[in-house]
């Protein structure tokens, strides 16, 4: 099995998991939009996920995520519980990966996984916090979080 049929197989299951888990954190949000709400949104990320995964394309995934940081925004969600919902997916795919795939095709799965959800979070988070300053924020530049590390 790779990780394609992984996706495809373990997609009702993936889902339930991350449906769960956003009900134990008790998303405001999410709670007031409903359950089923919820997993009409959650599906359509997996989606996308799967398909950067298998395409090896992000751009789809930036779209989207530009989309529901406006919506989201503009809905008056918090910006944690749109991140946590991308967590709890993250989440609930690498527990499935751990258990459904051999070691040796981890890194390579895991790898895609973060890769295309990290790029999701980070899109969300800088078009969030662009809409809440009403100005544009650039690509994050982490490296004053390392001076002092050598020598």
């Amino acid at each position: 099995m790779n990780l394609h049929d992984l996706l495809t197989h373990h997609a009702d299951d993936i889902l339930r998991d991350a449906g769960d888990a956003i009900q134990r954190a008790h998303l405001r949000s999410y709670e007031k939009a409903g359950s089923e709400n919820t997993h009409h949104r959650l599906k359509a990320l997996y989606t996308l996920t799967v398909r950067a995964a298998a395409e090896k394309n992000l751009g789809p995934m930036i779209a989207h995520a530009e989309g529901i940081a406006r919506e989201r925004f503009e809905s008056g969600f918090d910006l944690w519980e749109v991140q946590t919902a991308f967590n709890v997916l993250e989440e609930a795919i690498w527990v499935r990966i751990l258990k459904e795939l051999p070691p040796d095709a981890y890194a390579e799965a895991l790898g895609l996984i973060s890769t295309v959800l990290g790029v999701g979070k980070d899109t969300l988070a800088r078009r969030y916090v662009s809409l809440a300053s009403r100005s544009r924020v650039p690509t994050l530049n982490l490296q004053s979080l390392f001076t002092g590390t050598e020598g």
